[in-house]
């Protein structure tokens, strides 16, 4: 058995670089191997497509070896955050790898032949969160520790107050969208369906076939009225002008990968009707995707004759209508620019952190119309300031936390609907069908946007038992999220009925709404609470709490049980990363917090230990957790600010505090006299090591790339301090 940690991208990429060598060299001494995969987005576009590439190019598609690894009961799986690339993204990645050499083809937004059809449909599987429905074979087990909680309580992030006079609103559509048209049924048996759409001039197409139902799994499907979606714009567009709110829209274009995009396309070209009415044929002329956002279009009108008029209609535009919010005031990046710059889950718990304010073209605070289209989980964010407008400011040093339980094993539910999601191209019927039965069918209009989901029976009885287990570990109050106005919430909620009576359990199910609220007030009283929820709130949740709680969503324990044996450890959110590898380009300090890689690591090696019986894993699992409390103790975590400690910094003296519990433990004779020496030359070094570290900060680096490091130049950017790279070598035990 090994321990498997992933190469991803941005921030977290950067700081394997640092802290993986140390990994290595630790689990060295309990003859634990520790093995790479590389699932950065580019890894995985250069595995897509060899067939373009030379041999040196060529890489294995390490996605789907991890994918067959998850299966098997000794997986021991380190994972850290990774780009759930946009279409803008993916694009930006392909250029950087083609400048470096790699001859790949250019991604096709509108296919013109066979060829372009199916080098978008490659593209297409990169997209999204094309990496968690393979990895997660287990449902979610994400709480804080109680090591990371007591920190928070005792050094708490700056709070802004919120004001209860405060006009900030969640707005969604009422009618309309996925919640309101959502059908659903249990399937009686095991059956191979197709998804069918029948438009009314009498064509029938099969868009999706052999779609493999198991006997008592939950198949839903819905679609989103874009007639209906434009409508609620418009009015929440002049909503946010008469009341002087910014307009604001909270999405998941990198998760809901085929969906969120068209529903952010429709805002841009809603909110500039004029300019697309205006330009129609130009915006034709040049390629202008709506769905691809603001970005796009003003790079690509660069290259139009009629530019200077362009920008004129936009800026009368955008001097006229409601006021939009800014990603970054300073460069006038508008929450329009970039679908994957306003992913839902990270921007509404910061908006609501930021006493419900966002920023304005001048970079000052405002109040806000957050506009989430569809209402299935916009009413938890309409919870919080509700409970906000009641209770007042939260205050995380008396705060309780909100662990999660998440159903995903085996793609369950949104997660892997993407390639069940389509858009109508006339009007017509999609159906599923089934050996000649119609499980489910909806009409639709041209352009509607539809999408089925499942959930399979064996993960929905893993995910309530795990709930169970996790609420009786515990003692803390557990709620199911689920609506039953939602028709596959409805069929989801009488299978956790009859669980729970099956095992003898009083567990609450409540609608999202009231869940929200109520956990609100349980932790306002100091208590713990755990959510027991489908994939999309898991994800949700899972930034909301922790960054009411905490400030920050990265410093969560995530396990992933699999449902064959093994596990995964996740190790927190990159939202923030873009942000942070532009301050290391500029000043050489990374501000990423490796907290979540610390947990991680010490939840991988109990797992190791116990799956191996091996008691040196133990012991290093055992002193780590002593190194992370005196490390949390100690505020080692890395600064904002240049010319202070980083990243780096905070990866030594982790490090240095392992040694030092290491040589102090009795269970294991051989390391404690080991680590003696390394503790105390670490000690003995711990200004010079750390002055190092500080020198090397303060001038620009070049990393040889965004999207593809430069492995040479980014190790040496990294690892700068000689006397530690010396003392970590000497730690490892060659194999």
């Amino acid at each position: 058995m090994h321990i498997t940690y992933t190469l991803t991208d941005e921030s977290p990429a950067l700081a394997t670089y640092s802290f993986l060598p140390i990994v290595q060299a630790f689990l060295s001494r309990a003859n634990i191997a520790v093995k790479t995969s590389d699932i950065s987005l580019s890894g995985r576009i250069i595995a897509h497509f060899g067939d373009y590439l030379t041999n040196e190019q060529k890489c294995e598609d390490a996605l789907k070896d991890l994918g067959e690894l998850v299966k098997k009961a000794d997986a021991n799986l380190i994972k850290t955050p990774n780009i759930s690339a946009s279409i803008p993204q993916l694009k930006a990645a392909i250029k950087e790898l083609q400048d470096k050499g790699y001859m790949l083809p250019n991604y096709p937004d509108e296919p013109k032949n066979d060829e372009e059809i199916q080098i978008k449909e490659k593209y297409q599987k990169i997209l999204g969160s094309a990496v968690n429905p393979v990895l997660r074979q287990g449902n979610s087990d994400r709480r804080c520790t109680k090591a990371v909680k007591e920190y928070a309580k005792n050094n708490p992030y700056r709070v802004i107050p919120f004001d209860k006079k405060s006009k900030t609103k969640v707005s969604y559509m009422k009618e309309g969208d996925f919640f309101s048209n959502e059908k659903a049924v249990l399937i009686e048996k095991d059956c191979t369906a197709n998804i069918e759409f029948v438009s009314d001039s009498g064509k029938s197409e099969i868009l999706k076939e052999g779609l493999k139902l198991e006997k008592n799994e939950i198949l839903d499907a819905t679609f989103m009225d874009v007639e209906k979606l434009k409508a609620f714009y418009e009015k929440e567009i002049e909503f946010c002008k008469k009341e002087d709110l910014l307009f604001s829209l909270h999405l998941k274009a990198t998760m809901m990968k085929v969906s969120d995009p068209i529903i952010f396309g429709y805002a841009l070209e809603v909110f500039f009707k004029e300019l697309f009415a205006e330009f129609k044929d130009e915006f034709g002329r040049l390629g202008i995707n709506a769905n691809n956002g603001l970005s796009e279009l003003l790079n690509k009108i660069e290259n139009s004759k009629k530019k200077e008029e362009i920008l004129k209609k936009y800026k009368e535009i955008l001097d006229t209508r409601a006021e939009i919010s800014m990603v970054n005031s300073d460069k006038g990046i508008t929450n329009l620019h970039v679908p994957s710059d306003v992913i839902v889950d990270a921007s509404m718990p910061a908006m609501l952190k930021n006493g419900a304010k966002l920023w304005d073209k001048n970079g000052k605070e405002k109040d806000t119309n957050a506009l989430i289209p569809d209402q299935t989980y916009a009413t938890i964010y309409e919870a919080v300031i509700e409970d906000l407008h009641e209770n007042g400011t939260l205050n995380p040093r008396i705060l309780g936390t909100v662990s999660n339980v998440g159903l995903m094993a085996r793609k369950a539910q949104e997660y892997g609907s993407h390639d069940k999601t389509f858009v109508a191209k006339e009007e017509g019927i999609f159906k599923i069908v089934a050996e000649g039965k119609t499980l489910l069918e909806h009409r639709v209009k041209k352009g509607d946007i539809y999408r089925a989901n499942q959930a399979k029976f064996d993960a929905i009885i893993n995910w309530i038992d795990l709930g169970i287990e996790r609420a009786n570990l515990t003692g803390s109050e557990a709620i199911f999220w689920l609506d039953e106005k939602r028709e596959s919430n409805k069929i989801m909620a009488s299978l956790v009925k009859e669980r729970l009576k099956e095992k003898g359990q009083d567990i609450k199910i409540l609608a999202p709404k009231e869940a929200c609220l109520k956990s609100l007030e349980l932790i306002r009283a100091g208590k713990d609470a755990i959510s027991i929820t489908g994939n999309v709130l898991r994800d949700y949740l899972t930034d909301l709490f922790p960054i009411l709680e905490l400030g920050t969503s990265a410093k969560m324990l995530s396990v992933v049980p699999m449902l064959n044996g093994g596990a995964m450890f996740e190790t927190g959110a990159g939202g923030s990363a873009p942000k942070q590898v532009e301050q290391l380009i500029e000043e050489n300090h990374l501000r990423w917090d490796s907290l979540g890689e610390f947990l991680a690591l010490q939840a991988s090696l109990e797992f190791y230990a116990n799956k191996c019986s091996n008691n040196k894993a133990r012991v290093l699992a055992a002193c780590l957790d002593e190194a992370i409390g005196e490390w949390l103790e100690n505020n080692k975590a890395p600064s904002r600010k240049v010319n202070e400690d980083d990243n780096r910094t905070s990866h030594f003296y982790l490090a240095m505090y392992l040694a030092h519990h290491l040589s102090r433990q009795a269970n294991d004779i051989e390391l404690q006299t080991f680590f003696k020496d390394i503790a105390l030359e670490l000690s003995s070094n711990e200004e010079k090591i750390r002055q190092e570290f500080i020198d090397a900060q303060g001038v620009k680096v070049d990393l040889g790339g965004y999207y593809k490091f430069d492995d040479k130049k980014a190790k040496s950017i990294m690892c700068p301090s000689k006397t530690f790279n010396a003392i970590i070598a000497k730690i490892e035990q060659k194999r």
